[in-house]
């Protein structure tokens, strides 16, 4: 039996899902009853104001962080009832994550930052397939660049090659135009949209920018730890 299913269901499942973190003065309440569905293929939106708690319901969906109750699905599995091993094997051939802060390997090339995550799991075309999503974000030219020597567009289109080169089923993306210009950002969004639609990967999107989360299929809004009533039940 198949340790996922990528064909049917949904995406992501979060069933009065509740984060809980330790704070200095004490347990923080973080997501109160989270129940949320992703369709597979669908690009979903998530917005709110800061410390709305956004970055940390794409975390649970990703499994890196752990909900205190309730649970999490991901393409048919129950990420709360993981531990950290196989919770890292399932990201690793299942989700591609990209951060707003770019966590490539300073010692690396681009080309290595790219390849490690299929030759962690032993691809032995690793390098073949992370020279052709270089490629095709338009890093060509770059390839044998460590991330110092490359502008903050660049190190982020790296970050963009790492998540898709193992043609993740989920796209899990917080802030990723956070750190640079209006133009770069705007590329940056082209790309990740275009290698979503490439890939036919759902997308799940965090972010500040009106106009990004409305390119996704659906906006999903938070405040203060709990999802928003959408425009229709507010008025209902």
């Amino acid at each position: 039996m198949p340790e996922t299913d990528r064909s049917t269901g949904p995406a992501i499942e979060l069933n009065d899902a509740r984060l809980v973190l330790d704070g200095n003065a004490g347990p923080v309440a973080i997501l109160h009853g989270i129940g949320l569905t992703v369709a597979r293929g669908e690009s979903v939106g998530l917005v709110g104001p800061s410390g709305s708690g956004k970055s940390s319901l794409l975390m649970l969906m990703g499994g890196l962080e752990r909900a205190t109750s309730g649970t999490v699905r991901a393409l048919g599995q129950d990420l709360t009832a993981m531990d950290e091993d196989r919770l890292a094997r399932f990201r690793r051939g299942n989700m591609g994550v990209v951060f707003q802060s770019f966590h490539l390997i300073p010692t690396m090339t681009a080309l290595e930052n790219v390849a490690i995550p299929l030759e962690i799991a032993g691809a032995e075309d690793a390098f073949a397939r992370a020279e052709a999503e270089l490629r095709a974000v338009g890093l060509g030219a770059r390839m044998d660049h460590y991330p110092a020597q490359l502008s903050g567009g660049e190190q982020q289109r790296v970050a963009l090659a790492r998540a898709v080169v193992a043609r993740p089923a989920i796209l899990l993306a917080d802030e990723p135009t956070g750190n640079l210009d209006g133009a770069t950002g705007a590329a940056i969004m082209e790309l990740l949209f275009g290698l979503r639609d490439r890939h036919g990967a759902t997308l799940v999107l965090v972010t500040h920018a009106p106009d990004l989360a409305a390119r996704c299929d659906r906006v999903v809004r938070l405040a203060d730890g709990r999802l928003a009533p959408t425009a229709a039940e507010a008025a209902a």
